[in-house]
């Protein structure tokens, strides 16, 4: 059974949405790295789905891969800059994070 571009498409839109709705609305920096790394997921699925239209071709793939590397760049930076707040402010909120500079 072959599921359609359709589906993974429209997965992909709701993810997206659901992140970017989740990066807006919170003010808890762990909730907003959260909601990137869904954003980013999000736009992994839709490179994979397209991928499938064209088999010999493995561009999307490929682009997957260096997303997915950058994520984890992110995920070890942002949480060092979360660390940092944290211990400075003992407080996770974003609204805080100007304060980093004294």
């Amino acid at each position: 059974m072959d599921i359609p571009l359709e589906h993974y498409i429209v997965l992909s839109a709701v993810l997206f949405t659901i992140g970017g709705v989740g990066f807006l609305s919170r003010r808890n920096v762990l909730f907003s790295l959260l909601s990137i790394e869904v954003l980013l997921n999000a736009v992994n699925l839709s490179l994979v789905a397209f991928n499938r239209m064209r088999p010999q071709n493995h561009t999307g793939h490929i682009f997957t891969f260096f997303i997915i590397a950058a994520e984890a760049a992110e995920v070890a930076v942002g949480l060092a800059i979360v660390l940092a707040l944290y211990r400075l402010k003992r407080t996770v909120r974003i609204d805080e994070a100007d304060l980093l500079r004294n």
